[in-house]
C-alpha cells in the first residue's frame, strides 16, 4: 500500500478537496490547500521530478501547501467576505398611506401596518398629511419618502 505513493496521493488529495467543497463549503482553506498540494505532488512524482520517498513526498506537501496558503489566502478571503447587496422587490413594498403627524430623521414615529408596528424613517422631513411611499425595508424599519403626483 505505502510502496505507490502518487496514487495514495491523488486518492487523498481528491478527498480532501470533496470534503473541502461538498461538506465543508470553502470554509476552511487549510484543505483546500492541502488538497491542491497532494494533486501537485503527486503530478510532480509521476513526471519523475520527485522520488517517490515518504520524506520528500512530507516535505514537498508542506512547502507546496504553505506557498499556496500564502499567495491564495487574501484573494480567496476576500471572495468569501464580498457582501451580497440585493434590494428585493415586492409588492409589500408599494404601499402608501398619510402621515399622521409630521417626521422628522431625529424623531422616532412608527406606524401600523398588517398588525405589526413598523418604525417609519426618512431622509427628509415630512409634513403631517402627506402621501408617503415605502422605497426601502429593513427588519422592522419602513423608509419613505412623498408621493410624486406629477409621474404618472
Amino acid at each position: 500500500m505505502f510502496s505507490n505513493i502518487p496514487q495514495i496521493l491523488v486518492i487523498l488529495g481528491l478527498l480532501t478537496l470533496i470534503i473541502e467543497v461538498l461538506v465543508l463549503g470553502l470554509s476552511t482553506f487549510v484543505l483546500l490547500f492541502f488538497g491542491i498540494a497532494m494533486l501537485i505532488t503527486s503530478g510532480l512524482i509521476y513526471i519523475g521530478i520527485l522520488e517517490a520517498n515518504w520524506i520528500t513526498t512530507m516535505l514537498t506537501l508542506a512547502i507546496i501547501t504553505l506557498i499556496l496558503a500564502i499567495t491564495l489566502w487574501k484573494p480567496l478571503k476576500r471572495l468569501q467576505n464580498k457582501p451580497s447587496k440585493t434590494d428585493i422587490k415586492s409588492d409589500f413594498a408599494v404601499i402608501t398611506f398619510e402621515l399622521e403627524k409630521e417626521l422628522l430623521p431625529s424623531e422616532r414615529y412608527t406606524y401600523n401596518y398588517s398588525g405589526i408596528q413598523w418604525q417609519i424613517k426618512s431622509k427628509t422631513p415630512i409634513e403631517k398629511g402627506v402621501m408617503v411611499e415605502v422605497i426601502k425595508k429593513e427588519v422592522g424599519i419602513l423608509w419613505v419618502k412623498p408621493v410624486d403626483h406629477s409621474v404618472k
